[in-house]
């Protein structure tokens, strides 16, 4: 194989994964081009996490689609990572899913094998590299965006961490959020956010702002009321990862829904 190379004229660019892909030496150079197939992959969708006062509030919708097709009512995106700390999933449902899986199974095998749990930081960092390692499924649209959040014993708060799809790893002060529906999900809770909020305050923050993503969003599910499905929100505090119970979360929506005098 010899060495391209280019004229004064012909300028190669500062991008060199596209100057491979042009002179077909990329590894991904022989993925046929997805947009235009019948293969459509089931995506995860609209995820938000908060800090309040005591801890950290987790939520996020139950749709996954496929193209324009929903593909499942009742995923749920929002998981624990270990007893202090959780993930929320966006992106291909199937490699968000077994990540997830594998993250949960790293971390039991660490404490078990030290005899303690892996710090916070230890755990975002972890997360990060399976993220990295994803890399060339992302090239072939199999991204996979989470947030994880968790319990710090060491600095006694709740923390937020989110990534970019190379792995990279961003701790966030007061709130992120990940998917379709995250442009419209985090405005709300950028706006109404507080410091000092209740977990019942950050709960029903978490709910306005996926109620707002899903209503512009056709990727991002409401809440279902006929068939009773609703977000899975959990908090993570001192005393570690719990979900919110769906009796709780459909009292809050209809009150949510009365709040808004029913026009939506």
């Amino acid at each position: 194989m010899s060495m391209p190379l280019f004229e004064p004229t012909r300028d190669p660019g500062p991008d060199f994964s596209s100057l491979l892909q042009r002179v077909g030496l990329s590894p991904f150079a022989a993925v046929p081009d997805r947009s235009g197939s019948p293969l459509e992959l089931t995506h995860a969708t609209t995820c938000v996490a908060l800090r309040y006062a005591g801890g950290v509030v987790m939520a996020g919708d139950r749709r996954a689609t496929s193209g324009n097709l929903i593909s499942h009512r009742e995923m749920e995106k929002v998981l624990p990572a270990d007893r202090w700390s959780g993930v929320a999933i966006a992106g291909a449902a199937g490699p968000a899913m077994e990540m997830v899986k594998v993250y949960q199974l790293q971390l039991e095998h660490y404490e078990k094998v030290e005899g303690v749990a892996l710090s916070l930081d230890g755990k975002a960092n972890q997360l990060s590299q399976m993220v990295r390692a994803n890399l060339p499924a992302a090239y072939q649209g199999m991204v996979v965006v989470p947030i994880f959040a968790g319990w710090d014993h060491r600095r006694g708060l709740g923390r937020l961490f989110d990534f970019d799809v190379t792995g990279g790893r961003y701790e966030e002060r007061n709130q992120v959020a990940t998917g379709s529906g995250s442009l419209q999900a985090g405005t709300v809770i950028k706006l109404g956010f507080r410091e000092g909020a209740s977990v019942d305050e950050a709960v029903d923050l978490a709910l306005r702002a996926l109620w707002e993503a899903a209503d512009v969003d056709s990727a991002t599910g409401g809440p279902d009321l006929v068939r009773g499905i609703f977000p899975v929100v959990a908090v993570i505090d001192g005393e570690g990862f719990r979900r919110i119970d769906d009796g709780d979360l459909e009292r809050r929506f209809r009150l949510l829904v009365e709040s808004l005098g029913g026009a939506r």
